[in-house]
Formats: C-alpha cells, sequence, structure tokens
C-alpha cells in the first residue's frame, strides 16, 4: 500500500479507463474530453446542487484521459503515475475483461497498494450483485456503480464527484499527517519536557531531602549545643528560636525571649553595633561584652554574629559564650601574679632593712648603756631606737605577707586561738561594736603558727573596726568545709580536701570591685595619711599562703565585708598544749678564751657584731663572705668554738655551705645562722638542722648575747637532742 505524501495539484484531472472495448475508451474520452459550455454550465449547476459551490461557466470543464485495456496493464499504469508524482484521481474499470483479471480483481489489486484511488464500476448488474462486489473488494465508500448504458451527464458528475473526493482525501491525509507530525513532535517536546522535569522534581527532591537532613542536623546541633545560640528578627525585636544554653545564660523564658519582651545586652549600644555590622554584610568574631540576666546578673560575653537565611526570610544568629569565670579566673592569676612579685620585692626590701635596722639598733642600744650620756642625746637615741622598732615590725610584716618569715607549724585549736586573741582586742575594738562568736564546736586541729594565726586575727578584727567608725556588729565564726573539683572551680587558689574556715564578718562601710581587687597589695589603703601603713590585708595574704591556706573576700558598699581565711588540717588529727615561751638562759661570763668566727658580708653589721661580741669579753675572728672564712678556719681552725654566719652570702658560697664543711672539719663546732631572709631562702630542709641555732635580723646587742651565752652552753653538737634555740625579733 502506497501512503507516500504527495505534492498535491490545484486540481487533479487525470482519469484512468480500464475496459477491454476500445470504443468504451472512446465514449469516455468524448464525455469527459474537452467539454462545450452548455454542458459546462448544467456541470456547474450540479456540482452547485451537490456541494453548494457555484461553479465557473467560464472554464469549461476536461479531464486527462489515459486507457488501459487488461488489469495488469491498467495497475502498471497507475504504479507509473504515481510514481511520477501525477497519480489518477478516479478509474473507471469495467467488470467483464476477458482474459486475465476482471474487474473486481482489479479494483482490489490496485486498491492494495493505492487506496485513495475512486473507483467506478462499469456494470449492466447482471455480472455481480452489490453484495459479491462489496463482499470481493470491501472499501465501497470510495467506489461508485455505473449501469450500462451510461448516461453522459452522469458520468461527468461522477467524474467531478469523485475527483473532487480524491483531491479532498487528499488534503484531509496531508492535514491528518500534518497533524501526525505535529502530535509527534509535541509527544516528542512533551516527553522531552516531561524527561526535564522529571529530573528536577528528582534534583528538587534530592535538594528538598538534603536540605530537610541539613535542617535536621542544624536543628539538633542548635538546641543540644552546650554553646549559648539565638535565631533573631532583623530589627532584634524578636527571635525565630533559642536553644537550651541560651535560655539558661539569661535564666529567661523561651515564649520571652521569642516575644521580643527580654532585654539581653546590658548596653544598648551593642545591640545597635551589631545590626550595623550584619547590614554591612560583615562577620562579628569574638566580640567582647556584658549581657544582663533575666535575674539582673551582668556576665562578661564572647559574642559571634552572621546573617542567616531560613526559608528565604533573613535572620541574625548570634553565638555567646559565657567568658565569666575565665575573665575572674584570669583576674585572679594575673593578681596572683603581681602579689607574688611584689612578695619577692618586699622580701628584698626587707633584707636589706633588717641589716641596716640590726647597725642602727645595735649602735644606739650600746650608747644608751653609756651612764654618762648626756640627757638630750641620750633622748635623741631612743627616739632613733623607738623609730627603728617601728622599722622592725614594718620588716617582720612584709616579710610576713612574703612568706619569708621564720614559723613553727604544730596543731593547733583554731577555737582556742580565736578566745585567747579576741580576749586580747576586746577592748581594743571599743563598746560601740557588738561582738558575736560562731565558733563550731569539736572542730579539727589546723597546722599553723600559732602567733602567726593570732596576728591574722587581729589583723582582720582591727581592720573591720575600722570600717564600722561609727558602730556595728563584728561576727567570728569558724566551721569545717570540705572542697572537690566543683567547688574548687570558683577559686583557682582553693586547695582540695578538708579545710578548716575562719569568717570574719562587719557590717561596715563595705568596698567596690576595684578596691576589692587591690586590698591584698603591701601599702594600700584606703584609711588617711598616719591611720595606717597599707599591710594588715597584706600580712594576711601572706601568712595564709605559707600555711598552705588562702584567703577569700566577699564585699559590696554599703553591705559590709566578709573575709574568709581557710587552714589545712593537721595532719597529727590532735592539737598540741600550748606552749609557754622558752626562757632563755642568763648570759654566761664570757672569756677572751672562746673564739667565735664573724662571717657576715655587710661591713657595717659586720663591724658592729664584731664589736659587741667583743665588748662582752669573746675573741672575735671576721670575714666578708665564705671564701674569706675558709682563709680564717684554715689557720684558726683548733681555736675557734662558735661560728656565726649569715646565711645569704656572695662568692657562690653561703652560709649553710660553710658551716657543713667547717662541722666536717670540727664535729664539736657550735653554728649561729643569722639573715634578714628565712628559713625558705635558707632551705626547706633548714627545720631539720636541729643541732644549729638560728637569729633572726634585726636584733639588739642583749638578743645576740643571750643566743650566743645560750648556744656555747647547750649540749655538744653531736649528742644534741633537744630543738635549737630559734630566735625570732
Amino acid at each position: 500500500m502506497s501512503t507516500t505524501p504527495l505534492t498535491l495539484q490545484s486540481k487533479n484531472d487525470r482519469i484512468l479507463i480500464i475496459d477491454d472495448n476500445p470504443s468504451i475508451h472512446e465514449d469516455f474520452r468524448k464525455i469527459l474530453g474537452p467539454a462545450d459550455v452548455k454542458l459546462a454550465a448544467e456541470l456547474d449547476a450540479d456540482e452547485a446542487a451537490l456541494f453548494g459551490e457555484t461553479g465557473d461557466s467560464s472554464r469549461p470543464w476536461s479531464f486527462q484521459i489515459d486507457s488501459a485495456f487488461q488489469g495488469q496493464e491498467g495497475l502498471e499504469k497507475v504504479r507509473t503515475a504515481f510514481a511520477e508524482g501525477e497519480p489518477y484521481a478516479v478509474a473507471f474499470v469495467d467488470v467483464r475483461m476477458p482474459p486475465g483479471w476482471d474487474g473486481i480483481e482489479t479494483i482490489s489489486r490496485i486498491w492494495k497498494e493505492f487506496p485513495d484511488l475512486q473507483i467506478v464500476i462499469c456494470t449492466a448488474y447482471s455480472d455481480y450483485s452489490w453484495d459479491e462486489i462489496a463482499k470481493s473488494v470491501g472499501n465501497t465508500d470510495q467506489m461508485l456503480v455505473l449501469k450500462k448504458p451510461f448516461d453522459n451527464v452522469e458520468v461527468l458528475q461522477m467524474a467531478h464527484a469523485l475527483a473532487k473526493k480524491w483531491q479532498l482525501t487528499q488534503i484531509a491525509r496531508r492535514q491528518m499527517e500534518e497533524l501526525d507530525a505535529l502530535v509527534n513532535q509535541r509527544t516528542v517536546e512533551l516527553r522531552t519536557a516531561n524527561a526535564r522535569l522529571t529530573g528536577e522534581v528528582a534534583e528538587r527532591t534530592a535538594a528538598e531531602e538534603a536540605l530537610r537532613k541539613s535542617e535536621e542536623r542544624f536543628s539538633k546541633a542548635f538546641h543540644s549545643s552546650p554553646i549559648p545560640m539565638v535565631i533573631q528578627q532583623l530589627d532584634g525585636k524578636g527571635c525565630l528560636d533559642a536553644n537550651v544554653s541560651f535560655l539558661e545564660l539569661l535564666s529567661a523564658e523561651r515564649d520571652a525571649v521569642l516575644a521580643g519582651t527580654t532585654i539581653w545586652w546590658a548596653d544598648d549600644a551593642t545591640a545597635a553595633a551589631l545590626r550595623e555590622k550584619l547590614a554591612a554584610r560583615h562577620v562579628v568574631r569574638n566580640l567582647t561584652t556584658a549581657i544582663r540576666t533575666a535575674e539582673g546578673e551582668d556576665r562578661e560575653v564572647l559574642v559571634a554574629a552572621e546573617n542567616l537565611e531560613l526559608g528565604s526570610i533573613p535572620y541574625h544568629l548570634l553565638i555567646l559564650q559565657d567568658i565569666t569565670d575565665r575573665m575572674r579566673l584570669e583576674n585572679e592569676l594575673r593578681q596572683a601574679q603581681k602579689m607574688e612579685a611584689v612578695g619577692r620585692l618586699a622580701a628584698g626590701v626587707a633584707h636589706d632593712f633588717n641589716n641596716i635596722l640590726t647597725v642602727i639598733l645595735g649602735n644606739t642600744s650600746m650608747q644608751l648603756r653609756n651612764p654618762h650620756l648626756d640627757e638630750k642625746l641620750s633622748a635623741s637615741l631612743q627616739q632613733v631606737e623607738r623609730a627603728a622598732e617601728r622599722a622592725t615590725a614594718l620588716t617582720r610584716q612584709l616579710l610576713a605577707y612574703s612568706r619569708k618569715q621564720i614559723i613553727q607549724r604544730r596543731s593547733l585549736a583554731l577555737n582556742d586561738v580565736v578566745e585567747q586573741t579576741v580576749a586580747m582586742f576586746r577592748r581594743i575594738i571599743g563598746e560601740h561594736i557588738a561582738l558575736d562568736m560562731q565558733l563550731t564546736p569539736d572542730l579539727p586541729p589546723i597546722f599553723a603558727d600559732s602567733s602567726s594565726v593570732d596576728q591574722v586575727i587581729m589583723n582582720l578584727a582591727l581592720n573591720a573596726r575600722d570600717a564600722m567608725p561609727d558602730g556595728g556588729k563584728l561576727t567570728l565564726a569558724t566551721v569545717q568545709v570540705d572542697f572537690d573539683e566543683t567547688t574548687r572551680a570558683g577559686n583557682p587558689e582553693a586547695q582540695l580536701g578538708p579545710h578548716i574556715c575562719l569568717a570574719v564578718k562587719d557590717t561596715g562601710y563595705g568596698m567596690d570591685a576595684a578596691t576589692v581587687a587591690r586590698i591584698f597589695e603591701p601599702f594600700f589603703t584606703t584609711k588617711g595619711p598616719g591611720e595606717g601603713t597599707g599591710m594588715g590585708l597584706a600580712t594576711v595574704y601572706g601568712v595564709l599562703k605559707q600555711h598552705g591556706g588562702w584567703v577569700e573576700v566577699e564585699s559590696a558598699p554599703r553591705r559590709g565585708t566578709t573575709v574568709r581565711v581557710f587552714f589545712p588540717l593537721s595532719p597529727e588529727g590532735a592539737a598540741a598544749e600550748p606552749r609557754t615561751a622558752e626562757r632563755l638562759p642568763a648570759q654566761c661570763a664570757p672569756t677572751n678564751a672562746i673564739t667565735i668566727l664573724v662571717v657576715e658580708d655587710e661591713e657595717m653589721l659586720r663591724e658592729f657584731v664584731s664589736e659587741a661580741l667583743g665588748a662582752l669579753g669573746y675573741r672575735v675572728l671576721s670575714a666578708a663572705n665564705g671564701r674569706a672564712a675558709l682563709e680564717v678556719w684554715a689557720e684558726h681552725q683548733n681555736e675557734i668554738d662558735l661560728l656565726l654566719t649569715d646565711v645569704v652570702m656572695p662568692e657562690s658560697i653561703s652560709g649553710r655551705e660553710l658551716a657543713h664543711t667547717l662541722v666536717m672539719d670540727k664535729p664539736d663546732l657550735k653554728v649561729i645562722f643569722t639573715s634578714g631572709y628565712s628559713a625558705e631562702l635558707i632551705g626547706t630542709d633548714f627545720e631539720q638542722e636541729k643541732r644549729h641555732a638560728f637569729l633572726a635580723k634585726p636584733y639588739l646587742p642583749d638578743r645576740l648575747a643571750q643566743t650566743v651565752a645560750a648556744h656555747l652552753q647547750s649540749q655538744p653538737a653531736m649528742t644534741a637532742s633537744h630543738t635549737p634555740v630559734l630566735a625570732t625579733a
């Protein structure tokens, strides 16, 4: 079957006559060939009646007639015409065409290849019935029957009608083909669009799934993060969300934060500056500022902020890190480092002062012994002596602050020490101050020096008294506390384990934070000129540090002050019996048969000691340093009975090293150490050297004489079993 599209002519007038009778061909040519005007008019009228169109009578009707005398010839002509692009529109086929194919078979074969060809069967109805014809060819809607003999007009009408039908069929076929092509094109386009949309849907689905997972991860990270975070609207008047850490930091309710009724910036300028930077598309990192919680507490935070879009809606993501405790710890560390540096300076100053004061006090005391001294000169020297004694007390406080004073720790019942000290200062604090003692009974003993604890209690009490000039209440309380890692976190100086706390609380003026930060600095005071040295709390700080404890201060203006000091428990587990002051033996009768080697790098002090001991009748040899002392020892080893040496000396040989060397040569040699420093610089194991004595600077001639005499009268060094005489001025 050939359905190849053809280039349509404006009108197809080609007709094929298939009949074995040549006369029939002539008849058709006469009828369908060149037409006369009258016949054309009749045909136009008939065409108008049939098709509703007005014919053009000026144009004569004529067809191109081709002839075939057998069915096979007719099929070949149809094929040739179609191949040349000039197909036949109508074929008149005779039913009987012997020999060969009859009309019915011819039509069947033609329609198998060219189904659009319009067919007119020429028959006398005696050949085949219509049913037989329809049954044989089937396609009866493209076939007309022309009864023989036929009428000319009828032939023309059939030719015109079927030619027109062929033309319309081709137009319809072409339109259908164009429609099919358009449908195919649109189908391809729709399939392409559908594939594209399917891909886009898949991509969007994947993107939405990735977004969902991303938002889910963000939500989980946001809400479970220990770092406070909040998603805030651009105008700062409300929030989209806030995590639990943020709500805990502010101590605020979620609804209040989201509604924007909670203002957390301590300074409104911070919020404005953040919005301005973020509006300029800047990222904020490590901005240090302060927030105010719902409870009114100000806390230091580090702020990071950046722009964030959620569902195409812009927000600000704020991340806060609470650094309040870190800042406080850093400040406390800096304060501790500063105190340590000042303490070292104070110790050095105290050492030099002690050397100078020893010379001043010694020479003044020796001059005051002269019974023939002028009265005015005696009065002046007494003023010098009193001033030197005040300077001595000050240097002692400096050493206490710098943790370089000599202490003798033992087990003490803190409640007993508090009661004894309170009995001494009760009158000093005045009747305008009410005293309240809240001492927890049966406390474990502390491991401390009794005089140092007295000094701590006295200084704290006097400091509290001065803070309440118009009267108030002074409370002393003791309690046992136990520090673990959690409770220790608030104070880097705190130590783990059980401690005894002594709290001294007053109802005085109180102090602001800036003052509290400086109260332990030596010579810092809020009192007027001449009203204090500023060493009271500095001494407390030094004593507690030297005992392995620490101090905490809580104060605010018009709310009073509470100072808590913490002492470690005694490892001995029981408090020692109170000691009575040890008496020095009476001064022995000096004799020049006793030789003393004095080693002191300070020239004036060395001369004073040598003169004072010489005035007592001792034979004195002196040396400025350890190397010079070894030279003297090499010459007078058998003569020297006692070594009096400074502990810290130049020339790389210390007093201890010198004493060790000389005792190795002469085991029964008596040794007295003297220093303006303390056992901390002398050595942590100095307390183990019980065979030697220690004389702290500054000292008076009488103290020097008593210490030397007592040590000379003590048991021999190799058999000594008692604690040495430790003289502290």
